[in-house]
């Protein structure tokens, strides 16, 4: 009777433990992640928070055998004698054979021996008999992920095959078998946490987050990773990874607390600590809410009308490092927004490159026009006409020195030098005709 209530004790207890612990609802962030804790901490400006994140779920147990990992036991309660005792009636291992414990039961119960890979681990018991009557539980344990699980069926014996039946009684399910008969008491858990063995690249991560003050949980910055394989990662400056740490013996004491040194206002915020264990299905989230408060400090008169000096700076004083919180606009407005100042000034650029090539252009046409109403008239062979040059006398001009204003003065003047200017004597032609 004493180990009825101590098993029905224990029920009731993980049962309670059960419900609060998945009571509360998932992060948006994570849908399998659950919220089991929320805490506030208080602690003065420089001093050690701790925030405390434990869980021997996450305890890295490997064993290198991996036959004892997972294992299924059939126990029976029955008063048939009038002792009201709890029997083990058999055990097997995920990596063994199957175990019975007395040898009246021999070869006359047993389970499927491929229980632990299609997930049935129902109990068969042939040629029942009154002996048998009791309540029958089904233990599944998996001591590397920490999960128990247990079923209970109720077995009543007959006389009469019109009696032979199967129902719930809002607790379990009862049976009632024939006497003499074979009976299977069903047992079914085809989670893949039972049928599958475990593997070493399954491993456990520990991460912790930080939200400051008017930040969104989905903005929230990660401070430090943790894997059970030793691996670490801390993000952030490097006075906020030198002052948050987890120990190195996390993973195997199930304690992931996270402490903070030299305690400063920049580091008041929404702290969370989530543990992930694919392989055992653990998505756990913990909430701290960090408040820093004043030291308390005694009081000091100082008289300064004695000393022409400033106080000396009080060092129990921290001062923190200022901290500016910077929100990022969301990455695909934002980088649509880039692209449009890109293409905006691409566009400005290729219309001034088209001025540019128009007015160039139209310059040259200009040119071109004027070249040809220069040099298009027919030149003039001076070799064709004959000059008589008898009278001509010697003809001395100085140089001509001009300041050219422009390229038609140019170009008389060149002329002016290649034909010197033609002396005509009107007196001599007019003698001449007078002596007629």
């Amino acid at each position: 009777m004493e180990q009825l209530a101590k098993l029905l004790l224990w029920q009731i207890l993980l049962q309670q433990s059960s419900v609060y612990l998945y009571s509360v609802p998932a992060d948006a962030s994570n849908p399998d992640s659950v919220v089991v804790s929320v805490l506030n901490i208080s602690a003065a400006l420089g001093s050690q928070a701790v925030l405390p994140c434990k869980s021997y779920r996450m305890v890295w147990t490997q064993d290198r055998l991996n036959d004892r990992q997972r294992v299924v036991h059939w126990d029976v309660y029955s008063n048939y004698y009038g002792d009201n005792k709890m029997e083990r009636l058999c055990d097997m291992y995920s990596a063994g054979d199957q175990r019975v414990y007395s040898s009246y039961n021999q070869g006359r119960i047993f389970m499927p021996q491929n229980a632990f890979t299609d997930g049935n681990f129902s109990l068969v018991i042939k040629d029942v008999a009154e002996s048998d009557e009791g309540t029958y539980s089904c233990n599944l344990h998996h001591h590397y992920c920490h999960l128990y699980e247990t079923v209970k069926i109720q077995l009543s014996i007959t006389k009469k095959a019109e009696d032979a039946n199967q129902y719930w009684d809002g607790e379990k399910p009862v049976i009632v078998a024939l006497e003499g008969s074979t009976v299977m008491l069903p047992c079914v858990n085809r989670n893949h946490i039972w049928t599958e063995r475990h593997s070493e690249e399954e491993q456990q991560v520990v991460h912790w987050d930080r939200q400051p003050p008017g930040v969104p949980h989905d903005r929230a910055d990660r401070l430090i990773d943790l894997y059970a394989s030793g691996e670490r990662r801390s993000y952030g400056p490097l006075f906020i990874r030198q002052k948050m740490n987890i120990t190195d013996t996390a993973f195997a004491l199930g304690d992931f607390s996270l402490r903070i040194s030299e305690l400063e206002s920049a580091d008041e915020g929404t702290y969370s600590c989530h543990l992930h264990h694919h392989y055992c299905g653990l998505h756990e989230r913990r909430i701290y809410q960090v408040f820093v408060t004043e030291p308390v400090r005694e009081k000091k008169v100082v008289n300064l009308t004695t000393h022409n000096v400033a106080p000396a700076a009080d060092p129990n004083v921290v001062r923190g490092h200022n901290v500016i919180n910077v929100i990022i606009p969301e990455s695909r407005v934002h980088f649509f927004q880039q692209l449009g100042y890109i293409l905006a000034t691409l566009l400005l650029f290729i219309v001034l490159l088209i001025i540019v090539v128009l007015v160039t252009r139209k310059h040259r046409q200009r040119g071109y026009e004027y070249n040809v109403k220069k040099y298009g008239e027919k030149d003039v062979n001076l070799k064709e006409f004959t000059v008589d040059t008898t009278d001509l006398t010697q003809y001395r001009s100085e140089d001509i020195r001009l300041d050219y204003k422009n390229n038609i003065l140019k170009e008389k003047a060149e002329q002016a030098r290649s034909f010197p200017a033609k002396n005509i004597d009107l007196d001599k032609d007019f003698r001449k005709e007078y002596c007629k």
